[in-house]
């Protein structure tokens, strides 16, 4: 099967391939000896991941004054 890319650079995928994939609306693009790979990417909410990191730290005992510290010493560091 062939694809063209268009003058704005873009490439649509032909409609067989594209029904292989359904639910799936982003890929993730890899270069890898000189050809393009694609494969389904899950974009996750940030929500659950927000969450998931609290929940690390209130596992490793950080807590938020821990945070505001560390983000003050850093900038002090970077002047």
């Amino acid at each position: 099967m062939l694809a063209k890319k268009t003058s704005k650079n873009q490439i649509t995928l032909p409609k067989k391939i594209a029904e292989s994939f359904p639910g799936v609306e982003y890929f993730d693009i890899q270069i890898e000896n000189d050809k393009i790979l694609l494969a389904p990417a899950k974009i996750l909410p940030a929500g659950p991941t927000l969450e998931r990191v609290r929940e690390k730290m209130k596992q490793l005992g950080i807590a938020e004054r821990d945070v505001s510290e560390a983000v003050r010493w850093a900038r002090r560091q970077g002047k």
